[in-house]
């Protein structure tokens, strides 16, 4: 069976994480080799910067510092994870990728999309998802979702409710660019309608 990279991308309490889990043992029992990792995030290093872009104050940083802290702490990700990876013939369910940085960043911190593929071409070059789920969510619903965490990780979460509704419209907008790459699902959709309409989407369109 031919391996395939698919990102999960959304607003906050979009419930990616848990369609990530079914697609894995989804794929698990058709046999294939699965990498589940996350952005920030997915090696030691990555992890670290996590930790210092997902918590304290909403304005810890500059819109400039947190987007190349993603992009430092993607790099890593993709040269010592995910293409090694890929190239090992796995399967990678990745919770974010690149898509995040130009819809947080880019259009919620007003960095412009331009700028962030601009750094995308230096940093990580051509690779890009062969399927891309993108969870649609009212933020409200979404961020009442994430106050059951009870996580530190919430400084994206305390952003205002402007800041969420403008991640929403540039999810939605990104959706809209290549329709064979990019699924819009409604989240707010039972969680078993959401994982029948993921296993349907990765069947029809990469395994059949």
């Amino acid at each position: 069976m031919k391996n395939y990279f698919i990102t999960f991308e959304g607003g906050e309490g979009s419930g990616k994480s848990t369609q990530i889990d079914f697609l894995n043992n989804f794929l698990n029992k058709k046999g294939a080799n699965v990498l589940c990792t996350r952005e920030p995030g997915g090696t030691p290093s990555a992890e670290t910067i996590r930790d210092l872009v997902t918590k304290g104050d909403p304005n810890r940083w500059s819109p400039l510092t947190e987007s190349l802290l993603m992009w430092a702490s993607r790099t890593e990700h993709v040269e010592k994870l995910i293409r090694p990876s890929l190239e090992e013939g796995k399967w990678v369910l990745c919770d974010r990728f690149y898509h995040s940085t130009y819809a947080y960043q880019g259009i919620g911190h007003n960095l412009g999309i331009e700028k962030m593929r601009s750094i995308k071409n230096i940093v990580i070059g051509d690779i890009r998802p062969d399927l891309t789920f993108i969870f649609d969510i009212d933020p409200i619903i979404g961020i009442e979702r994430t106050k059951k965490r009870n996580s530190e990780e919430d400084r994206f979460e305390k952003m205002d409710l402007n800041f969420h509704n403008n991640l929403r419209e540039a999810f939605i907008e990104i959706s809209k660019g290549d329709p064979d790459r990019f699924i819009l699902i409604d989240a707010e959709l039972d969680i078993s309608a959401i994982s029948e309409i993921i296993s349907n989407e990765v069947m029809n369109r990469l395994i059949l």
